[in-house]
Parts: C-alpha cells; sequence; structure tokens
C-alpha cells in the first residue's frame, strides 16, 4: 500500500537535492515506544497539513487500516482510506477472459478500472487531493496527472516485474507490473514531487534446496537489471538469523522469487526488499516490519503503519 499527498508545498528557501540514484537507508523498527508517539503527536495537531488518501493492498479492506488513519490524524494529518473491501478483489478476475492474462502481457486497465474508480471518489472526498498508493499510484498518475500531487510514499509496494527466464518463476500480475515499467513515469525525487519507498526487514526467505557453496550470513547482492539499481542485502545475523533455514523461511523464499527472481532475500514476509524499492526514489529499509496489518502486532509483529513505524517516516508527510 501507500499514500501521497496533494497541493505542492510553498517554496523552500533551500530546495531539495534529488538523490543521484536510489538511495538507501536502514532504520529499526523498535528504536521508539508508542507513548513517545503520542506525546510528539500532540504538538502537531494545531497545524495545517496536507490530507492523504491511502489505498488498501491487494487482498485488503478499508477497515483494515482505520488504526493507520487514526495515527495519521495524531499527527494533524487528515486521512481518507479508499472504500474497498475484500470482495472487491475478485473483480480482478475479469482478466482470466483477457488473451493477454494468458500471454502474460495484461494491461491495468480496464481490468483494474474498478480500482481506479475508488481512487478517485477518496481524492473527491478529500477535495483537494489527488493521490494514489502502491504500483497502481503509478498508473492512477499517469492516467490523472500530476499537478496536484507532491509526494508518493509507498509501503512495501512491490515495483519491479519478475526478471525473465528464472526457473520456476511466474509473473504474478501477468505482465501488469511490465506495463507500468515500460509506461509509467521514471521516479524522478525533486521538491515538486518526492517519491518515498519503504520496505520492510521480517524475514529473510531461503531457497528450497541448500546450496552449500552459499553462506547465509555473508552479503549478497541482486542485480535486477537496471545500471546503478544493485540493492545489498546486508549481513543480518545480529537479527537472530537461524544457521539451517526453517521451513518457514523455506515457504516465505519461495514467494520472494515470484516476486524478485531470487529466495534467499529479505523482505516483509511478502515483498522482498529489492522489488520494494524503485531506481530514482529515496529508498527506506526498516528492520524488524510485517508487509500487512493483517496478522500484525503492534509489539511483536509490527507493520508498516503501526504507530512505532509511523513515527519513523511521519516526517516526509510533515516537511
Amino acid at each position: 500500500m501507500a499514500l501521497a499527498l496533494a497541493l505542492p508545498p510553498p517554496p523552500l528557501s533551500q530546495p531539495l537535492k534529488p538523490p543521484r540514484k536510489a538511495l538507501s537507508c536502514r532504520c529499526s523498527a523498535t528504536s521508539q515506544q508508542q507513548e513517545g508517539v503520542i506525546a510528539s503527536s500532540s504538538q502537531l495537531t494545531s497545524l495545517n497539513y496536507r490530507p492523504a488518501v491511502i489505498l488498501p493492498g491487494l487482498g485488503n479492506n478499508t477497515s483494515d487500516y482505520d488504526k493507520l488513519k487514526l495515527t495519521l490524524n495524531g499527527y494533524g494529518v487528515p486521512a481518507v482510506v479508499a472504500k474497498v473491501s475484500r470482495i472487491d478483489w475478485l473483480r480482478n478476475a475479469a482478466g482470466l477472459v483477457d488473451p493477454n492474462y494468458w500471454r502474460g502481457t495484461l494491461r491495468p486497465r480496464p481490468v483494474l478500472d474498478w480500482y481506479l474508480k475508488r481512487v478517485d471518489e477518496a481524492v473527491n472526498e478529500a477535495k483537494e487531493l489527488a493521490a494514489a498508493g502502491g504500483w497502481l499510484a503509478r498508473v492512477y498518475m499517469e492516467e490523472f496527472g500530476l499537478s496536484n500531487i507532491s509526494l508518493l510514499l509507498t509501503l512495501g509496494t512491490p515495483h519491479l516485474p519478475p526478471p525473465k527466464g528464472s526457473p520456476g518463476v511466474i509473473d504474478q500480475t501477468r505482465g501488469l507490473l511490465n506495463y507500468v515499467e515500460k509506461n509509467c513515469s521514471k521516479a524522478v525525487y525533486t521538491p515538486e514531487l518526492r517519491y518515498v519507498c519503504i520496505a520492510g526487514r521480517y524475514i529473510q526467505g531461503a531457497r528450497l534446496l541448500d546450496d552449500p557453496n552459499v553462506n547465509p550470513s555473508s552479503a549478497a547482492y541482486v542485480d535486477i537489471g537496471e545500471p546503478d539499481s544493485e540493492v545489498a542485502i546486508v549481513n543480518a545475523a545480529s537479527l537472530s538469523t537461524p544457521v539451517s533455514p526453517t521451513f518457514r523461511a523455506r515457504f516465505v523464499g519461495q514467494g520472494y522469487k515470484q516476486v524478485c527472481g531470487q529466495a534467499d532475500v529479505w523482505g516483509d514476509g511478502v515483498v522482498p526488499e529489492v522489488a520494494a524499492h524503485l531506481e530514482g526514489a529515496l529508498n527506506l529499509s526498516f528492520d524488524g516490519v510485517y508487509h500487512s496489518p493483517v496478522g500484525s502486532d503492534d509489539d511483536l509483529r509490527p507493520w508498516y503503519g503501526s504507530p512505532a513505524i509511523v513515527e519513523q517516516w511521519i516526517h516526509h508527510l510533515l516537511n
């Protein structure tokens, strides 16, 4: 999922410098207590911040984000959640009758028109807001324009299509991400439109079969096929990585493999870190952060919208 702000901010005395390439930063997900969020947010409620639209991720519904909406309100950020129910996602089955689905060349429209309509309804509800989230954000921005959008912030969004020709990898989007990659504008971090992509490092995946030539505690690099887009998966032994991969790590790894072509990488339990970053954006990675509000726990398994995690990225909405 993701959220974005509308209405360009007032001129800056010192303009922001866009990153030369996809910048990356590691952050801890457990460094702040929830009480600190409440105390700090109480000082901000009198300010008038631009509103945000929250778009539910695949399989989620509007009510899953009620707590995140309240958390943002606590910081003085008005928020609207697009109206989506779980059963709505069955509408995507319409793509099955499109020959492009079976060829792996499916396009977002008209299959996802229902979702883009919900985005537009949320935008109208927010009145002065035009925003979208996830990889569909780029489709929405391409179709409806950028004039009212000043920030796109994505949370665990798979931005990149899986590499072609990888054994055992099937594009789960049936070509949708390939379309976005080829037809949507590239991310360029500027003072007028900022791209911030946040990834979670909740669990490291593992291959189904052990490779004796691979040291799981060493640094690895994943080449996603773009110059200057090589993402380092750093040594994470301090996060209690087991020496022998567990069944869970192997299971999660197979999910990661379908997204980025490699199983033994870090991710939020659903989306691998390397796929959640976008070349040209400000890319951040948070340790210990889970993918979805469903199945999360603010203390033991926080997700991107847990209060202690929001505290670490909220400044991108407030500045």
